[in-house]
């Protein structure tokens, strides 16, 4: 680290951050009147500080989930509704099918549990209610849907129950969305319950869903800081989590809410040695409009966020009890190294990361913004496994992740010191950086790995060498780029321009399918969707044809994409 970073880094403490996961530990933040007490009490300790602070007050369309329960056999089970569950408060009955998921017990696939929908199976659940394994997903829950059924139960796997949300629609719906708006009633039980409904399918039993749900517009506070650099103002780094939280979310969000408060104080007290800006917000609407703040903000400043947010950074779930490690740890691949070496420099920590999930608000990719973090640091496998716990989604891999139980002991204030000073750190070299610190080199070596895999499992049955070589191509002129950045052949606002416009060309193909400024559906994304059909040839021996065509269209798209981003650098390396 330089003078600057020791300096400022070392102004940070947790005596702010800390009475701030204190106060949230004492009040849920799920209905949006409690959500906006917690940002006003954000706001207020900014300004306490002198953090100038804009709240702006968008109108989100949001479900909260109420009571729920299961009746069958003469017994009431206890239940959750997920958020955009159908309000069934009267009562839903049907027969109960019990339907074997396949789970993966990995973050990447623990939202979207897959089961064979195939016509048998749609015979089988049509017109009934079906229980299955997993939370309730939109993954799960849209798949049934689609082949009939009238309800769905997600056996959680533990004996607690988690909240979640089930719908696909990736925040406030357009009139394109509405369609895929969840139309049938979910709810999600423990596992011993799960095994006890389990028998009652088997034996050709009937049950009755109860939820209770509340479903509209809401006005909801979002605060926003904006940090001035001095010599490029008008870019930023944009560094964002969520408030709103189940129950009282204290690992998830209460500890990125006060992670970001600290970083604001200690940035807006040494923004003379900004170069860059910085921008901070807090987020409604996550946990109950599928990431309806972030998406509010991505729509409402687009066209801002393309022109200048050299990078996001999302903060969600740091300082939590025996999170040691940075494994599971999103990074789009040009961030890596330069993530890597912050998290070595400030805990003395090798990562493991991987791609980002379609999760977490990282509802950005479809203007094209290099990204890195989502989840923060975890605690080890081999505890995970002495404890018993299974794989949830936040509070630093503890299974209180979005239930009641997730209070204050699940904070660790050295923990949360530590992965403050992570966050710091990296927003910090990121906004000083003389060159942004993003190698696109390492993203064309995951292009290159990811159409090798995708040619294997197509074979001879189609032929993705075009790509292959358009790949090659980019990476070769960047390698010319970089090797005249490094030898000041070209100017660092120059050079600067490229690197900014390149995420907005290959992130979107490697991340999105739909067009630019709308948003994908919340359900998992390959890499380089447009070709990911070269995979799954094998299910399509019907309609092979169809595919091929397919891919013939979204080759097409992506060696135009590559070839657009050949010229941005050919025009500084000719």
């Amino acid at each position: 680290m330089n003078q600057i970073e020791t300096e400022i880094l070392s102004a940070a403490t947790v005596d702010e951050p800390w009475a701030l996961v204190e106060s949230f530990s004492t009040f849920k933040r799920e209905h949006p009147t409690d959500v906006n007490r917690g940002m006003d009490e954000v706001v207020q300790r900014l300004r306490k500080h002198g953090v100038e602070v804009t709240v702006h007050e968008p109108s989100l369309y949001l479900s909260l989930p109420g009571a729920a329960r299961v009746e069958a056999g003469g017994k009431s089970f206890r239940a959750k509704p997920p958020a955009y569950s159908v309000d069934a408060r009267k009562g839903i009955s049907g027969e109960l099918v019990y339907v074997g998921a396949r789970h993966n017990a990995m973050i990447t696939d623990m939202f979207e549990q897959k089961v064979d929908t195939t016509e048998e199976l749609a015979n089988r659940v049509r017109g009934k209610i079906v229980i299955s394994e997993g939370f309730a997903s939109p993954g799960l829950v849209s798949q049934f849907e689609e082949i009939g059924a009238i309800g769905v139960i997600g056996i959680n796997p533990g004996v607690d129950v988690h909240w979640g949300i089930c719908t696909t629609i990736w925040g406030t719906p357009d009139l394109d969305d509405l369609p895929r708006k969840p139309k049938i009633a979910a709810v999600a039980v423990n596992q011993p319950d799960g095994e006890a409904l389990i028998e009652i399918a088997e034996k050709g039993g009937k049950v009755t869903l109860f939820t209770e749900m509340e479903e509209g517009w809401f006005t909801s506070k979002l605060p926003e800081v904006f940090i001035p650099g001095t010599e490029e103002p008008e870019k930023y780094v944009f560094l964002h989590g969520h408030l709103d939280s189940w129950d009282v979310g204290v690992g998830d969000n209460a500890t990125g809410d006060a992670t970001m408060l600290e970083i604001a104080r200690v940035l807006w007290a040494n923004r003379d040695k900004l170069k860059r800006s910085v921008r901070i917000c807090w987020w409604p609407g996550h946990s109950t409009g599928r990431y309806a703040g972030s998406t509010w903000f991505s729509d409402a400043f687009a066209l801002d966020l393309e022109e200048n947010a050299v990078a996001q950074v999302n903060c969600d779930s740091p300082g939590c009890r025996w999170a040691s490690e940075f494994i599971n740890l999103c990074r789009m691949s040009e961030t890596e190294t330069f993530l890597a070496d912050v998290i070595e420099e400030v805990a003395g920590k090798a990562i493991e990361g991987e791609r980002p999930h379609r999760a977490g608000d990282y509802s950005f990719n479809n203007i094209g913004i290099s990204s890195y973090l989502m989840l923060s640091s975890t605690m080890p496998d081999v505890l995970r496994e002495e404890k018993g716990y299974y794989t949830v989604g936040g509070c630093g891999g503890n299974i209180a992740w979005h239930t009641e139980n997730d209070t204050l002991e699940i904070a660790d204030k050295d923990i949360l010191l530590r992965d403050i000073k992570v966050y710091l750190l990296a927003v910090l070299r990121n906004a000083n950086a003389t060159i942004l610190p993003f190698d696109w080199r390492a993203t064309t070596k995951e292009f290159t790995e990811t159409i090798d895999d995708y040619q294997a499992k197509a074979g001879d049955r189609f032929d993705l060498s075009a790509s292959k070589k358009a790949v090659a191509e980019l990476s070769s002129a960047l390698e010319d780029f970089y090797a005249g950045v490094e030898a000041g052949k070209i100017a660092p606002k120059a050079a600067n321009q490229v690197i900014q416009d390149l995420a907005r060309i290959l992130v979107p193909i490697n991340f999105t399918r739909v067009p630019r400024f709308h948003h994908d559906p919340a359900l998992t994304i390959p890499a380089l969707p447009s070709i990911a059909v070269a995979a799954e040839l094998d299910s399509h021996a019907d309609t092979l044809g169809f595919a091929k065509t397919q891919l013939v269209r979204g080759q097409n798209q992506l060696i135009s994409a590559l070839r657009q981003a050949k010229r941005h650098i050919a025009i500084l390396t000719a």
